[in-house]
């Protein structure tokens, strides 16, 4: 809780503020917050941006002092609240809005400022007193925006990343389980959202399962993509006022301290104004989101009900559905995760427009593809869990309604008709649905075939994996 009648004046290239006494940020932060009161998320609603800001910030460091153009002293309280940052304290002073103006100028200078209070903190110095150590020439030494910002969202992004991959891989162990608990239910297949043929409910959860695994695979080599940074290349990635060795040494260090193999790009310019990994991976994520929602749509379908729908499937209930109607349960989790769907392809549409405004040796728009982003790999990673844990665990299956479907529909006529031939089936086919008999008892009637033959047709087993004899 800060005690805001107590301030403490600090200085910049617009003048003088007051700044509340205790607080950690400085007045280029608080200009920032001031000024961008618009989507109410703040950076701190990311986590790991605030944790890669911190090694990107520790890397700098660490590299100024091997080229002996920081002192031992000020490393040593640079690093100290660095790693404060990484544990997680004090992200409560990254108070500044995701989207910004200023191509990420105002995160970068929040991290500078809490960095250097904090380190002013160490070395026994009062909160502002920057003649000791300072936000710009000490924590943001041999550095610019242009090159900390979107390597800071890089690493953010890696580091997001392997929650989202175990949250997809953890979603698809959960449909394998269901493909193999339903593997000898037979149920109708639908194509146009007609009757097809008959196929197995796990056969129907394999595929959902098989969709998700291709995602996993792309996903982790996309993310390659984004080890590539710009680290040392500062205004427009010509190196201005950086050593020749920093990008180079810092990039080694920020992957000892990331674990991430980083690489120099071998064109700084190019790599300080291209958005182009960006929109890759921004692209797998709306990919996986229509994914989610094509199976979360088909959940909804198979659970229709519960006596005057489709109903192969009941969904757990989670919720009363309705105000007014007592009984009545609705398929809120899947519903949810198609509206986690398209927020991410709104996301992604929103990094496409971003990337495209870049201009010249900047992309000034990188605020918004930093948000989208990582906005849609958190809600992908929670949504994937809701759906695991609350509604796929949960489904279980009709098992007599599913075989009475298959057995009254008219699509089982196409497992007879290679062995009775196309005249003799669509004939059949009519006069079933115009007399509402069942498929199977007119071909009896007929002659058709022997009962010792429609009996192996129709083995759930050749139904689901048809051979023909």
């Amino acid at each position: 809780m800060h005690t805001h009648n107590k301030t403490r004046q600090e200085k910049d290239l617009l003048g003088t503020a007051d700044i509340p006494a205790d607080v950690l940020h400085g007045i280029q932060t608080q200009r920032a917050i001031d000024n961008f009161n618009l989507s109410g998320v703040p950076i701190n609603h990311f986590p790991e941006l605030i944790k890669a800001l911190a090694m990107v910030k520790q890397a700098c460091a660490i590299t100024n002092n091997q080229l002996n153009l920081l002192s031992g002293e000020k490393l040593n309280a640079i690093n100290a609240a660095c790693e404060k940052l990484k544990q997680g304290q004090h992200h409560d002073s990254f108070l500044v809005d995701m989207i910004q103006g200023g191509a990420g100028t105002s995160t970068n200078m929040n991290a500078n400022e809490v960095i250097a209070n904090l380190a002013l903190q160490n070395l026994g110095h009062s909160l502002g007193q920057y003649q000791y150590l300072h936000p710009n020439d000490d924590v943001n030494k041999s550095q610019s925006t242009n090159d900390i910002y979107p390597t800071s969202v890089r690493l953010a992004i890696l580091m997001s990343h392997g929650a989202l991959v175990d949250s997809l891989k953890s979603l698809r162990d959960a449909m394998l389980v269901k493909a193999d608990e339903f593997s000898h239910v037979i149920k109708m297949g639908r194509t146009q959202l007609q009757d097809a043929v008959p196929m197995s409910l796990g056969q129907e959860f394999k595929s959902f399962a098989s969709t998700l695994t291709e995602d996993v695979d792309r996903i982790a080599h996309l993310s390659e993509l984004l080890t590539e940074i710009n680290l040392g290349g500062t205004a427009i990635g010509t190196g201005i006022n950086a050593h020749h060795q920093f990008g180079e040494l810092s990039v080694k260090t920020l992957s000892e301290l990331s674990g991430f193999k980083m690489i120099l790009a071998s064109d700084l310019i190019e790599a300080s104004s291209d958005m182009g990994a960006f929109v890759l991976f921004s692209s797998m994520l709306k990919r996986l989101s229509i994914k989610l929602s094509k199976i979360a749509n088909d959940l909804r379908l198979l659970s229709m009900g519960p006596r005057a729908g489709i109903g192969e499937i009941n969904l757990p209930p989670q919720q009363p559905g309705s105000s007014i109607m007592p009984g009545k349960i609705n398929p809120v989790i899947p519903e949810a995760v198609s509206q986690v769907a398209y927020k991410v392809i709104g996301n992604d549409l929103s990094v496409t427009m971003a990337a495209e405004a870049g201009q010249l040796q900047l992309n000034a728009m990188e605020p918004l593809i930093a948000y989208s982003v990582l906005d849609s790999i958190t809600l992908l990673t929670r949504a994937m869990h809701m759906f695991e844990h609350k509604c796929i665990s949960g489904i279980t299956a009709n098992v007599e309604h599913c075989r009475a479907q298959v057995t009254n529909s008219i699509g089982i006529i196409t497992a007879v008709n290679p062995y009775i031939g196309y005249e003799n089936a669509s004939r059949i086919a009519k006069l079933a649905l115009s007399s509402g008999r069942a498929v199977l008892d007119i071909v009896r009637e007929e002659g058709l075939l022997s009962e010792e033959k429609l009996l192996e047709i129709t083995n759930i087993d050749n139904l689901i994996n048809p051979k023909i004899k």
